[in-house]
């Protein structure tokens, strides 16, 4: 019976092992995958992911990128570009690994520091025997610059016959808008990863480029000419430079004792008070830095402190004069007069809701809070004309509305319902119209609302079924508004700013932006300064 029964005992010995076998098998390595970054990256992003060739994988610079993008970028590479696919050489699994490792902070810290900063910088000298005129025959005052962010270039757009002029490669990721000089000849671009380009519009070439930061927000041009300032998120610097990219000096984000620091949120010039007005992201502070070499002094002390700090005064010529407020500024922008900035807080991570102030330059302190829901988007806030008043209109990133204020009291005129949560609104002083869409709506995205500025309601719609329209500008003149088809197979669309029609489609690989030389240099009132 033993021997019948030996079978089924080993059966059940083997049976009982199984677990125990289980449990000691190996499992599957896991990527390794700051080693694929060395072997297979770091040659173009650089070791610290700061960017060489190749722009910065930080994680401040892929934020917007969803994961899925990225790894399809990974897999697959970048069109015309040097970014090749490594799906051949790398697994799923090790693909997915290295897309969520670059997403990840670098420690330690990668520094940028004034050395590195004047080390990047590149300059190209006019030729000597080169004519001193544009090379294309077009009104150099109704010129657009369109941003085409599908794959990274940017296009010169005559704005009188909608023809393409030239197309030509940009650093990864514009933002924030180029910038003109204010003879409109030369514009200059700024990217996250920190580069700013200066391009000659009339020789249609590259001049300089330098490396401000590793994450940049935006920079500005001063009203002169001569003075270009970045914004960065990281390093929390301010980086000031002369109009051929030389530094001049950086300026710590930073309270006035050095104990905190702060990324700064935009920069922006304010031709009229010869100064840029800087917003600081993580400090409840408004900075002024003028340009003026007349400049009031700047007295950082209390007045009769025990430490006499009152009459220790600063330069006020490039020199930080501070305003304090209640909460940080995300972003802002100008009244006409620029006595005012008026800017958004976002809520602390997700939590309570955001809001909006004005802050009286001159008296250097919040004088109203905006009666604005939501999460307004003040950095495309328009202001006009309206009833014997001047009134501010700014699109919601939170609610499908346009909220219309009082610039005199500060107060609610209108509340304006929209299809969805908008972006971008644009206007013009040469149309009773103003343009706004609905690109943060999953349902709406396809829309562009047209608003009577006069009656304050709407009037009209466009729409690019089941693709997003947006960001709208206009012509010198304000007889065209053109918007923007925001798909890799894109275009330009030209409409009729009176009748609303279709006038003309240029394809083009995700535009989106577009920005008219008259209107950014003579501040027109229905475009972002």
């Amino acid at each position: 019976m033993f021997s019948a029964l030996r079978p089924l005992l080993s059966a059940a010995v083997a049976l009982a092992w199984l677990p125990t076998l289980h449990a000691q098998a190996p499992e599957a390595a896991k990527p390794n995958a700051p080693a694929l970054y060395q072997q297979h990256c770091a040659v173009c992003h650089g070791a610290q992911r700061t960017g060489l060739m190749g722009p910065a994988l930080l994680p401040e610079s892929l934020e917007r990128v969803r994961p899925a993008e990225l790894q399809r970028v990974i897999a697959q590479g970048r069109p015309a570009t040097q970014m090749a696919g490594f799906a051949s050489q790398l697994s799923e699994s090790e693909i997915q690994a290295l897309a969520a490792w670059v997403r990840t902070p670098v420690v330690p810290a990668p520094r940028w520091g004034e050395a590195d900063i004047r080390a990047s910088r590149s300059f190209t000298p006019l030729p000597a025997d080169e004519p001193v005129k544009p090379k294309w025959d077009a009104d150099p005052m109704n010129l657009f610059i369109v941003v085409e962010g599908g794959d990274h270039h940017v296009s010169l757009l005559d704005g009188d016959r909608f023809e393409v002029i030239t197309r030509f490669a940009s650093r990864y990721a514009l933002h924030g808008g180029p910038k003109f000089t204010p003879d409109g000849r030369y514009v200059f671009f700024g990217s996250r990863d920190g580069w700013i380009t200066k391009y000659d519009l009339w020789r249609l070439a590259v001049v300089a480029e330098v490396r401000a930061g590793l994450n940049m927000r935006n920079v500005a041009v001063s009203g002169d000419g001569r003075w270009v300032m970045a914004a960065n998120y990281l390093p929390h610097t301010l980086a000031l430079f002369d109009a051929d990219l030389n530094l001049v000096k950086t300026y710590d984000a930073a309270t006035l004792d050095g104990k905190a620091s702060s990324r700064v949120s935009a920069v922006y010039d304010a031709t009229p008070r010869h100064s840029f007005v800087v917003a600081l992201k993580d400090i409840p502070e408004l900075w002024e830095i003028s340009y003026d070499k007349k400049a009031e002094p700047i007295y950082d002390g209390l007045v009769h402190d025990y430490k006499m700090g009152e009459a220790i005064a600063k330069p006020g010529y490039l020199g930080v004069r501070r305003t304090p407020l209640s909460e940080p500024l995300d972003d802002f922008f100008f009244d006409q007069s620029y006595r005012h900035a008026l800017g958004a807080t976002r809520p602390k991570q997700g939590q309570g809701a955001a809001s909006a102030q004005v802050v009286n330059l001159d008296i250097r302190r919040k004088v109203a809070d905006l009666p604005i829901a939501g999460m307004p988007h003040l950095g495309s806030g328009i202001t006009f004309a309206w009833n014997g008043t001047t009134v501010l209109a700014s699109p919601n990133l939170g609610g499908g509305a346009v909220d219309v204020i009082d610039m005199k009291t500060w107060k609610t005129v209108r509340t304006i319902k929209t299809p969805g949560p908008g972006f971008f609104m644009r206007s013009h002083e040469q149309t009773p119209y103003a343009w706004t869409d609905s690109m943060m709506s999953p349902s709406a995205k396809d829309t562009l609302t047209i608003i009577d500025k006069r009656t304050l309601e709407p009037v009209a719609q466009v729409r690019e079924p089941g693709k997003t329209l947006a960001h709208i500008e206009f012509t010198r003149d304000g007889r065209y508004a053109l918007a923007s088809v925001w798909e890799m197979d894109g275009a330009l669309v030209v409409f009729d700013a009176t009748t609303f029609k279709e006038v003309k489609r240029l394809p083009m690989k995700k535009p989106v932006g577009k920005y008219n030389v008259w209107n950014k240099i003579t501040r027109s009132e229905g475009t972002s300064h």
